[in-house]
C-alpha cells in the first residue's frame, strides 16, 4: 500500500470557522495526514500550471469560501482534504504523482476532486485508472474539443488525443457538455463524430438542461473547465462571454455527484480566480457533495430487480429496444446488445443513461441516436 502522505504538503491556510461550518467536519491534513478508512470524497490541490503556460493559482481563495459553507445534516461520510500536490521537478513527476493518488483513492472508495491546475491533468487522473484495468467513461464540461495533436507534448489543448492513443486504452466514450462552435475546429468536430462520442451544445443545453443528466451520470471521470462559465458570472478577466451561468454550473454538478458511477472530478483551467470565481467553485462542489450523499445505489451497483422493464419494438432496425426505469429514482437506462465473448469487457456500458423522451421517441419510431452510437462501440 502506497503511503499517500509522500506526495501531499498539507493545508497552511489558517481559515476561521464555526462549529456549525464545513471547517468543522473537514478531515484536514495540517499536522497529521488523515486516516484514510472510509469511503468519501478528497479533496487534492494540484497547481500544475506547465501544460497551459499559466502560473496564478488561488487555491487559499477556494478554500476559504468552502471551509465557511454549511454541510447538511445527511453528510455522514468523511469528506478529506489531503492538501496540495507541489509541481514537480517536471510535469511528469507532478502526473506520476496525481495518478498513483488517484488511483489508491479509487481503490478505497473515495471520490478524488482535484482542483488544477491546467486540463491536461485530466491525463494524469485517467492513468490512475489504467491499474484497475477497465474501460472507462470521461465527460468533459468544456467549450472546445481538446483533441488537438497526439504528435505534440501533452498539454491542456490535446490531452483527449493522448488519452485516446494510450495502449492499452481504457476509454471507451467522451462525452461534452458545453461545446460552443466557434471554438472547435472542424477537424476536431469530424474526428469527434468519427469516434461516436457525445456532445451536448451549450445551445441544446440551455433549451433543456436535462439533456446533460445522461452525460454525466454515464461518466467515471468529469473534466470541468472552469472557463466554460461565462466571464461574468465567473467574475474573471479570462473566459468568454457565452457560457453557463453560475446556476447551471451548481445544477451540473450535482447531477455529476448524484451519479453512482461518477468516481472523481477535477476543476481546471481557472488560474486567477477571484473572490468571486473562488466562491463559485466553492459552491459548485458543495452541490456536486450534496449530490454524492444523496446517491440510492442504482446502475452499476443496482440489481436489475430494482427498475421496471420497457419493451418497444423499432420497425427501423426491426429489433427490440429494451429500457430500464430506477425504482428509487426515476431515472432512465437504455440496453445495448454487446458480442457475447465481450461481456466482462462491456458489463458496465451497455447499459447507457437516458431521459424519458428517448423512451418516448422510440415509441413513435425514432431509434435513439445514443443507442447507434454505442452499438457501433460495442460492436
Amino acid at each position: 500500500m502506497i503511503d499517500l502522505s509522500i506526495y501531499f504538503q498539507p493545508v497552511s491556510v489558517d481559515i476561521p470557522f464555526t462549529e456549525q461550518q464545513l471547517g468543522s467536519q473537514i478531515r484536514s491534513y495540517q499536522t497529521d495526514f488523515p486516516e484514510l478508512t472510509e469511503p468519501g470524497c478528497a479533496i487534492i490541490s494540484v497547481p500544475e500550471f506547465r501544460g497551459a503556460e499559466v502560473e496564478q493559482f488561488a487555491v487559499p481563495a477556494f478554500r476559504t469560501a468552502f471551509y465557511q459553507l454549511h454541510p447538511e445534516t445527511s453528510w455522514t461520510k468523511p469528506i478529506y482534504d489531503l492538501g496540495t500536490i507541489q509541481p514537480g521537478a517536471t510535469i511528469n513527476d507532478t502526473y506520476f504523482a496525481l495518478s498513483n493518488v488517484v488511483s489508491e483513492l479509487v481503490k478505497k472508495n473515495i471520490v478524488p476532486i482535484v482542483i488544477g491546475g491546467s486540463q491536461d491533468l485530466t491525463m494524469a487522473i485517467y492513468q490512475g485508472y489504467e491499474r484497475l484495468e477497465q474501460l472507462v467513461n470521461t465527460c468533459s464540461i468544456d467549450r472546445s474539443i481538446d483533441i488537438g495533436s497526439a504528435e505534440e507534448t501533452l498539454h491542456s489543448k490535446n490531452y483527449l488525443s493522448h488519452m485516446l492513443l494510450q495502449r492499452p486504452c481504457y476509454l471507451f466514450n467522451h462525452a461534452i457538455i458545453g461545446l460552443q462552435q466557434p471554438y472547435a475546429a472542424a477537424a476536431e468536430h469530424e474526428l469527434f463524430e468519427k469516434l461516436f462520442f457525445d456532445i451536448c451544445r451549450l445551445g441544446e443545453f440551455n433549451q433543456d438542461f436535462r439533456l446533460a443528466e445522461p452525460h454525466l451520470r454515464n461518466a467515471d471521470i468529469i473534466s470541468v473547465d472552469i472557463q466554460s462559465i461565462k466571464t461574468a458570472d465567473l467574475g474573471s478577466s479570462s473566459g468568454a462571454p457565452n457560457g453557463f451561468t453560475a446556476a447551471q454550473f451548481c445544477q451540473m454538478m450535482k447531477y455529476a455527484g448524484i451519479s453512482d458511477k461518477v468516481t472523481s472530478i477535477g476543476f481546471f483551467n481557472e488560474a486567477a480566480l477571484g473572490q468571486t470565481g473562488a466562491s463559485l467553485l466553492a459552491e459548485g462542489i458543495w452541490y456536486f457533495l450534496q449530490g454524492y450523499f444523496s446517491r440510492v445505489g442504482d446502475f452499476p451497483f443496482g440489481s436489475k430487480a430494482d427498475y421496471t422493464k420497457f419493451t418497444v419494438f423499432m420497425d427501423e432496425v426491426s429489433r427490440e429496444l429494451i429500457f430500464y426505469k430506477s425504482n428509487k429514482s426515476a431515472r432512465w437506462w437504455l440496453e445495448v446488445p454487446y458480442p457475447p465473448q465481450e461481456g466482462a469487457r462491456y458489463e458496465r456500458h451497455h447499459l447507457v443513461p437516458c431521459n424519458k423522451s428517448d423512451y418516448d421517441n422510440a415509441m413513435n419510431n425514432e431509434l435513439p441516436d445514443l443507442w447507434w452510437k454505442t452499438y457501433q462501440k460495442l460492436g
